[in-house]
């Protein structure tokens, strides 16, 4: 299998919310992604980006994605926050999350970022146990989410 790992451009962006809604139903919350294809574009290619991504790619077919986006820590300083990671359900354990989580350790490093943080949710054990692939990961049960 041919795997590439590049960035995403502007006309994957209709792939891109395929993957996303198929997350969501994973997630068991497909009427949480409210977001409009036009806004989602905007937000990731227009004059302000506030969102990147790499993508998976197989045979010319994007199967995966990591999503991310620079938060600020008073502590800590500029880290990358991993917003959505997803590859698709028939090719999951096949090392393409492992190749997309790298690429985003190599951003960190190469634009000198004090780390990289995402969520997970706590009954979704495979991606659990991904996470705890990678040395040095931390899993913090002390914080609450909060949304307003």
């Amino acid at each position: 299998m041919n795997t590439t790992i590049r960035p995403a451009e502007k006309k994957d962006c209709e792939r891109m919310m395929e993957l996303i809604r198929e997350l969501a139903l994973y997630e068991k919350a497909p009427e949480e992604v409210t977001v409009s294809f036009d806004h989602f574009v905007e937000s990731g290619f227009g004059a302000h980006p506030v969102w990147w991504a790499f993508l998976a790619e197989l045979d010319g077919k994007v199967e995966g994605f990591a999503l991310y986006y620079i938060r600020y820590s008073t502590w800590k300083g500029q880290r990358l926050y991993l917003e959505d990671l997803l590859v698709t359900e028939k090719l999951r354990g096949q090392g393409i999350g492992k190749l997309l989580f790298d690429r985003l350790l190599e951003v960190c490093k190469e634009k000198k970022y004090s780390g990289m943080v995402w969520q997970v949710l706590d009954w979704n054990e495979p991606a659990i146990n991904f996470y705890k692939k990678f040395d040095g990961v931390k899993f913090d049960g002390e914080w609450l989410n909060c949304s307003i």
